[in-house]
């Protein structure tokens, strides 16, 4: 993968972000904050520090990247009884997910939504994983969900740009963790912004 471009870009949006703060604590008047677009945050994230558990498999020829999206959205969450004696209490559960995907031009190109499945505007472009078990997670933010490995569904081919994807990444997560308050009652529900950069590996035959 030839990443040098998107490597010195991350750095230049990394300095643009010091020297705004810089210039604030120096003036007495707030320096708006920069706007971030898609491409941004795809180009950060490439500066992210993979952790061990999220080591792929060994392969003669490596692996490639296929494809990198940035996702905003929400996390669904839906009420569930809990088990255990006394009254009846309410947990939240994971439904799915719902987002929109941002490709490196900052165009919207696609969505991703229950199966997981991540599916391109354009037709034939479809991909759904799985977790493994156990899961591959790593806790980034405390306050964020789960970055998380999954591979590519068993039984269901990838097709178009992830044919051949084996990995998928959830990485660069920001917010969709489920309400800290339990829910009231059984038909509660709760979508919960999030934001993620999914990359999406094969490996080269």
């Amino acid at each position: 993968m030839k990443n040098g471009n998107i490597f010195r870009r991350g750095g230049q949006i990394l300095a643009l972000l010091i020297l705004t703060g810089l210039l604030s604590a120096c003036s007495d008047y707030e320096t708006p904050k920069p706007i971030l677009k898609p491409a941004d945050y795809i180009a950060l994230s490439e500066n992210l520090t993979m952790p061990g558990t999220f080591a792929l498999p060994p392969n003669a020829g490596g692996y490639e990247r296929a494809a990198t999206y940035y996702a905003v959205g929400v996390q669904k969450y839906r009420a569930q009884v809990k088990d255990g004696p006394g009254p009846v209490q309410y947990q939240w559960v994971f439904a799915g997910p719902e987002a929109d995907l941002y490709d490196a031009s900052n165009a919207k190109i696609g969505s991703h939504y229950a199966g997981p499945t991540w599916k391109l505007t354009a037709p034939g472009h479809l991909i759904a994983g799985q977790a493994f078990s156990p899961a591959r997670t790593f806790s980034k933010n405390p306050d964020s969900i789960d970055w998380l490995l999954l591979g590519n569904k068993t039984g269901q081919e990838p097709t178009g740009t992830f044919q051949g994807v084996t990995f998928i990444f959830r990485i660069a997560t920001t917010g969709g963790k489920a309400p800290a308050t339990q829910p009231a009652d059984p038909a509660a529900t709760a979508d919960v912004p999030y934001t993620a950069v999914y990359r999406f590996v094969r490996p080269i035959l």
